[in-house]
């Protein structure tokens, strides 16, 4: 079982956004080139095997302060480690790179992603009512020294 991540670029995270189907196509290049223009971003992708089955992408909040804004892995790979490979890759970058935190936003609807954060030394830090609990942000940081 290989598991590759290696820093990535827009035309593949599109690839891997065509086979999530929790996406329903609404993230396109505009969005994402728009989120992260002039932010210092990392675009990380992972192969398993040799192919491109999930990303992470995150981008500069502040000096101290980095983003992980969006990720995704492929139904077919999930529960494979990738999404933790891609988590801890952006986390020793982001240290690396002189940031002292990390944040992320998840929703209720990704009980899965609330625990993988729980469980990964996020902790939560604020909550933003979408009107439904299902829409609504629970928002984690995570302090990397």
């Amino acid at each position: 079982m290989t598991i590759r991540c290696a820093l990535g670029c827009l035309d593949d995270v599109l690839l891997i956004n065509t086979k999530i189907a929790e996406f329903n196509g609404t993230i396109d290049k505009p969005l994402l080139t728009a989120r992260l223009q002039g932010n210092n971003p990392l675009i990380l992708t992972a192969t398993f095997q040799g192919v491109l089955a999930g990303y992470k992408i995150g981008y500069r909040i502040s000096d101290d302060e980095f983003y992980s804004w969006l990720g995704g892995v492929i139904p077919a790979y999930r529960q494979l480690g990738i999404a933790t490979k891609l988590r801890l890759y952006q986390e020793e970058w982001a240290l690396e790179a002189g940031y002292s935190k990390i944040s992320v936003k998840s929703m209720n609807c990704y009980p899965a992603m609330l625990q993988l954060l729980i469980k990964s030394g996020y902790k939560i830090n604020g909550y933003q009512d979408k009107g439904h609990e299902d829409n609504s942000k629970v928002n984690f940081i995570k302090n990397l020294r």
